[in-house]
This record gives C-alpha cells, sequence and structure tokens, in this order.
C-alpha cells in the first residue's frame, strides 16, 4: 500500500466522479458517450495529483471500470486508507488560536472523523459567533465573526453546493499603512450552517483560502 495522498476534498472530487461514472452506466445508451465520461472521471481524479505513483495511478484510473452500485461502493471504500486527516488537534491549541476569547466553547473532537475535514468550523448560539480553524500545510488558523442565519438555501462560498447558509462575519486584521487608529472592515461570506455538509461537499480549497486571507491578512 502507498502512503496516503488524498484529502478530504480532493476524495470528495473522486467519489462524485465515480458517482458520475454509474449513473452514466444507468442511463447513457451510446458506447461512445459513455467511454467519454468515463474517461472524462479518470482525468479529473488524476489531473488532482501531479506526482501520483504508480500504485496511486492505478487506484484512481479503475475509475473507469465501474458498471454497478456495488462496484462503485467498494471503489471509495477503497479510497479510504489513503486519505489524509486533518491534522491532529487538541481544544489547548484550538484555544490559543482565539485568545481573547476566555469562555470559548471547543467542540467535541473525539466525535469528529477527521479523515473527512477540509475545515472545522462550529457555532456558538450563545453569543452568535462561529469559528473556522484550517490548517494551511504549516500551521493551524483561526477564524472568528459573527454569525447570522439566513433561513434559506443557496450556495456557499466554500463548496458552491445547494445548501442552508449562515452569513460568518470576520474582522479583517490586516490594516492598509495609512489606516487610522479606529479602522474597522468586516468581511463577510455565506458558508453552510452545517460544518459536516460543506465538508461533504467540498471539491476545491481555493475560495476558502481566499476568504481567510481576507479576513487573516494570511493564508
Amino acid at each position: 500500500m502507498c502512503q496516503p495522498f488524498i484529502r478530504n476534498y480532493q476524495y470528495n472530487v473522486i467519489r462524485q466522479q465515480a458517482e458520475s461514472v454509474l449513473r452514466a452506466t444507468r442511463s447513457v445508451g451510446d458506447p461512445k458517450i459513455l467511454d467519454s465520461v468515463r474517461y472524462g472521471a479518470q482525468l479529473k481524479a488524476t489531473e488532482l495529483f501531479p506526482d501520483l505513483t504508480d500504485k496511486g495511478k492505478a487506484l484512481l484510473e479503475s475509475v473507469t471500470e465501474l458498471r454497478t452500485a456495488d462496484e462503485c461502493h467498494a471503489y471509495v471504500q477503497a479510497l479510504e486508507p489513503y486519505l489524509v486527516p486533518f491534522p491532529p488537534i487538541t481544544g489547548g491549541q484550538i484555544r490559543k488560536l482565539f485568545p481573547k476569547n476566555k469562555k470559548l466553547k471547543i467542540p467535541d473532537l473525539s466525535g469528529i472523523d477527521f479523515r473527512y475535514i477540509t475545515y472545522l468550523s462550529w457555532t456558538d448560539i450563545s453569543t452568535g459567533k462561529m469559528f473556522i480553524v484550517y490548517h494551511n500545510g504549516e500551521q493551524f488558523l483561526g477564524l472568528e465573526g459573527r454569525f447570522t442565519a439566513t433561513n434559506k438555501k443557496s450556495y456557499c462560498f466554500a463548496c458552491n453546493r445547494y445548501e442552508e447558509l449562515v452569513l460568518f462575519s470576520g474582522v479583517a486584521k490586516k490594516r492598509p499603512a495609512q489606516a487610522s487608529s479606529d479602522y474597522y472592515k468586516s468581511v463577510g461570506h455565506y458558508v453552510c450552517a452545517d460544518g459536516r455538509a460543506c465538508n461533504n461537499n467540498i471539491t476545491a480549497i481555493a475560495s476558502l483560502e481566499k476568504f481567510i486571507h481576507s479576513v487573516l491578512g494570511r493564508v
């Protein structure tokens, strides 16, 4: 077995491509169109990883061989040993990311399967706050902001899926060079109310990292 190399958002891409192959197998009668769907799925899966090993390449390319729901399920399950989990984090580490919040409520980390996490998020209803924790490959980054329920569905900026959203508003840490002492800038975006759903849907990290940069001035 090769080393884990698939991050959660990449796993979501591959899983969705496997599902697209299964749908095409069930609904497309033209063999040429079906082949196009299969090899398109293979390309989208393999192009996520510019430095694939031969074994990793063979694993991903086998998406073209799926014919039944059982095969699709087995294929997705076979990816799980290769998942790179969200780096281990403790409650103490999370508290250090939000030093000004002395009454910070920490989510139950024991109940989270970190293989399927691209970022952590949770809300504190009592304070109207939302928290996001992301790992940029070197360190953890924490975002704290107000959240406002929208009570409607639309497209999340992070996963681009149609879900129940909240408006997350964070205070930008980066200040213009000539800013006055009372300079204030709020940066907001609509994000999934349910972080688990967002992590299950997310297939790219560019929008998430761009937002983090707009709030923290770095990513």
